[in-house]
This record gives structure tokens, C-alpha cells and sequence, in this order.
């Protein structure tokens, strides 16, 4: 192994649990593949792995931002993110906070998916990006 690649893995050695969460979650994120393997399917990991460059090659260019959740307490500093994402008025912003799970945007970029989630969630909504 060259010397990159050791310098790596005795970096990687010294992560916590949690660091190492965020690592493959941020992995999963930035080259879109999914880092889980079920009990069914660990004989085939070979072939998944062969289908994974793939899938990178192909990467997505357009997502779609769906508001999951809101914590009750909340609600106001979501809506105010909502409402500048969308455009919309007060009241439609408030449909969508009261009835989640709603599409908030669709065919967004890679940057701007990231940063409105990263908005929602540090004001206490929970999003997913497809």
C-alpha cells in the first residue's frame, strides 16, 4: 500500500463511532452509493460492488427536497426557510409545515439540495433528498 493510502487508514483509526457515522453517511452522499448490506443479499456483495462505478458514472444532477418532519417547537423558524425556498405566501408555507411529509422543491442541484437541507435541519425539520 502506498503511503496516501496508510496515511488514511491510521486517520480513519483514530475516528469515534459517531465520526465514523458521519464519514460513511458522508460517503453515501457524495458518490450516491448505499454502504448497507442486508442478510439476504451479503453473498452478493461482489456484483453490487461491480455495479457501484456504474452508478457513479451516471450521477444524478437534479433532486427533489421533501420536508419529512418538524419539531413542534420549531415550526415558525422552519416556515421562514420554507417560505424563502418556495416563494410561497404565509399561508401556503404553513400548509406545507403542518402537513408533512411535503415536496418543498423539485429538480434542484447538488449545492442547493445540500444547502436547504442543511438550513431546514439546523432550524429543526428533518428532510430527505431524492
Amino acid at each position: 500500500m502506498n503511503d496516501k493510502l496508510n496515511t488514511i487508514i491510521e486517520q480513519l483509526k483514530t475516528l469515534t463511532l459517531l465520526e465514523a457515522a458521519e464519514l460513511v453517511k458522508e460517503i453515501e452522499t457524495v458518490f450516491g452509493v448505499d454502504t448497507s448490506v442486508s442478510v439476504a443479499s451479503a453473498g452478493s456483495a461482489a456484483p453490487a460492488a461491480a455495479a457501484a462505478p456504474a452508478e457513479v458514472a451516471e450521477e444524478k444532477t437534479s433532486f427533489d427536497l421533501i420536508l419529512e418532519s418538524v419539531a413542534p417547537d420549531k415550526k415558525i423558524a422552519v416556515l421562514k426557510i420554507v417560505r424563502n425556498v418556495t416563494g410561497l405566501g404565509l399561508k401556503e408555507s404553513k400548509d406545507i409545515v403542518d402537513n408533512t411529509p411535503k415536496t418543498l422543491k423539485e429538480g434542484a442541484s447538488k449545492e442547493e439540495s445540500e444547502t436547504i437541507k442543511k438550513e431546514l435541519e439546523a432550524a429543526g425539520g428533518k428532510v430527505t433528498v431524492k
